[in-house]
């Protein structure tokens, strides 16, 4: 099999190649990414496989595409903006790569006939739900309230219209809050961590209430890779790790691991349209026998571990030259 892996130098993009190269060794795996800030070629250091491949472009680049896809491929788009943050202060690069770039990778792939194209999204198109309402199923409408979440929305429209009106074959995933090892230091694991191993403040927004389904970032590889085998095209997938947990028990657990006490706590401004809740039911994906295996503690762990061990790959991306400093 060949698959192209859109965004794979990014977090959940360079996991899930290194997962695929692990577990099929004689498939051919092709990285395309433009490498922007998130996009770190590091990621995928060491990984030893005659049958990878890495190319530098942009998935707005048609011209490109049409010389890299081929008919018969598997497609897998990771490439996106995600930051909820910088969608606010900056929204048409998030219209610009997750809305465009998923129209002309859909433009493609049709026309170089791909056996199938698969879109990773997020349980943020749902929208928040409050303490009472129950976990989001796949038919329920989407009601997005960031720009980040309303350019993946409209990108899933893109998909199914693509479904509907020309019968291509195209998968859609939507998973919870992934964290690993090799996420950028902006998402709120990576960048607490890494800040209290400084010996710096962790920045909680709000009371810290907010709650998000947390899944650990192989189960979701494992997830794309279960649907890629046996996912019926033209479906949509909620792939959730069952982890629900407010950001203010999350930063004590953090704090916890790294010796640090809630001192450590500063709690700054809330995010504009901040969400509630996300919760995902995932019985649909269930169903077909995939579940998640990591238990969310000892995962979290491990990961922090990663990060205590890996300074060489972090402090470049904190504080190096032409970085935010974060």
């Amino acid at each position: 099999m060949r698959i192209l892996i859109t965004g794979g130098s990014g977090f959940i993009g360079s996991n899930f190649i290194r997962y695929m190269s692990g577990k099929y060794p004689s498939y051919e795996l092709i990285n395309f990414d433009k490498l922007t800030y998130s996009g770190n070629i590091n990621n995928l250091s060491g990984l030893d496989n005659k049958n990878y491949k890495f190319i530098k472009g942009d998935i707005c680049d048609k011209e490109l595409l049409r010389e890299v896809i081929k008919e018969g491929d598997v497609v897998v788009n990771f490439a996106a903006e995600t930051h909820v943050d910088n969608s606010i202060l900056d929204p048409g690069i998030f219209v610009m790569t997750n809305v465009l770039g998923v129209q002309s990778l859909l433009d493609v792939t049709r026309e170089r006939k791909a056996k199938l194209f698969v879109q990773i999204s997020t349980d943020e198109v749902y929208g928040s739900l409050d303490f009472s309402q129950k976990s989001s199923l796949e038919h329920h409408p989407l009601n997005p309230s960031s720009p980040y979440s309303a350019s993946k929305a409209a990108a899933e429209m893109l998909c199914l219209a693509c479904i509907k009106t020309f019968n291509q074959p195209i998968v859609i995933t939507r998973s919870s809050n992934n964290f690993g090892p090799y996420q950028f230091p902006e998402k709120i694991i990576p960048l607490f961590v890494t800040n209290l191993l400084d010996g710096k403040k962790v920045p909680l927004y709000g009371d810290g209430r907010n709650i998000r389904d947390w899944i650990y970032v192989l189960d979701n590889c494992e997830a794309i890779d279960f649907v890629i085998h046996k996912g019926e095209p033209g479906e949509i997938y909620n792939v959730g790790g069952g982890n629900e947990i407010p950001n203010r028990e999350l930063t004590k657990k953090i704090l916890k691991e790294v010796g640090k006490g809630e001192s450590f706590i500063e709690l700054v401004e809330d995010r504009l349209g901040h969400d509630l809740r996300y919760s995902l039911d995932s019985s649909k994906i269930n169903s077909l026998g995939w579940r998640p295996r990591f238990e969310f503690d000892k995962a979290l762990k491990d990961t922090i571990e990663w990060y205590k061990n890996n300074k060489n790959w972090w402090e470049p991306l904190k504080y190096g030259s032409g970085r935010r400093t974060l």
